[in-house]
């Protein structure tokens, strides 16, 4: 089975890549960078954990399999609740929601400095419990860095203006509850899994922002000309022979 599993990651990475590079090439400012990578992050992620899934089958070496399970734990523990809401705010242009995103990050910044320490001092085990890989390290194993970790990377989200940042935001809170009261030992690649699968929403975010601009610039473009239209109306009636005459 752990053959057709890899195969499962290794397809789901190339679909998510997809969506990540035509994601990329929607990107209009550097501040929309960090955000755009997301998708193309996720596919990386799951390619990487379809090594894993050949390391536990026997497929590749114990080393090559450590390599892999030691770059998707640090990721998947380390670096999302740091990059995802420092993302969300490099985009967000309300003053009050960059605050609190703002405060998000650095403590996104903290858990991750904390939760990184912690997995390189203390060894993470795999294994296959249930058909799911389960991720074990006794350092993250606690209710404090579970609660900052959902609140740094669904909260971001959830507090974007953007409402298919927010949808994305809300499938990844309900997803990873369900994956915790049904699959507990298989939360981390099971939630990081499904993440995956619907990060091809945050393409939708370019299109939204799109729409956007293109309706401010129709609203300034009948401005324009009901001013314009004002303009010529004053003109017309305090030179008047200008008008009567062909030019």
């Amino acid at each position: 089975m752990d053959i057709y599993f890899a195969i499962l990651n290794f397809t789901l990475s190339g679909a998510i890549g997809l969506i990540g590079i035509l994601t990329l090439n929607k990107v209009s400012t550097p501040k929309e960078v960090l955000f755009a990578l997301l998708p193309l992050l996720f596919a990386l992620h799951q390619f990487d954990e379809g090594f894993v899934w050949l390391g536990m089958g026997g497929h590749i070496n114990t080393r090559a399999l450590e390599i892999a399970a030691g770059i998707f734990i640090y990721y998947a523990q380390g670096l999302l609740p740091f990059i995802v809401p420092l993302a969300i705010w490099l985009i967000e242009k309300e003053s009050y929601k960059r605050k609190l995103l703002a405060i998000l990050t650095i403590l996104g910044f903290g858990l991750a400095i904390y939760t990184m320490y912690g997995l390189s001092t203390t060894p993470t085990n795999v294994s296959v419990v249930n058909n799911a890989l389960h991720y074990y390290n006794p350092w993250t194993e606690n209710v404090y860095d579970a609660s900052i970790y959902i609140l740094t990377t669904c909260g971001s989200l959830m507090l974007s203006r953007s409402i298919s940042i927010q949808l994305f935001g809300f499938l990844n809170l309900v997803g990873l509850t369900i994956i915790f009261l049904l699959r507990p030992y298989g939360f981390t690649s099971l939630w990081c899994l499904y993440a995956a699968a619907i990060s091809g929403l945050l393409y939708f975010y370019f299109t939204e922002r799109r729409i956007k601009f293109l309706q401010e610039l129709q609203q300034k473009k009948e401005g324009f000309s009901e001013k314009l239209e004002q303009e010529l109306n004053r003109l017309k009636k305090t030179h008047p022979k200008l008008f009567s005459t062909n030019f």
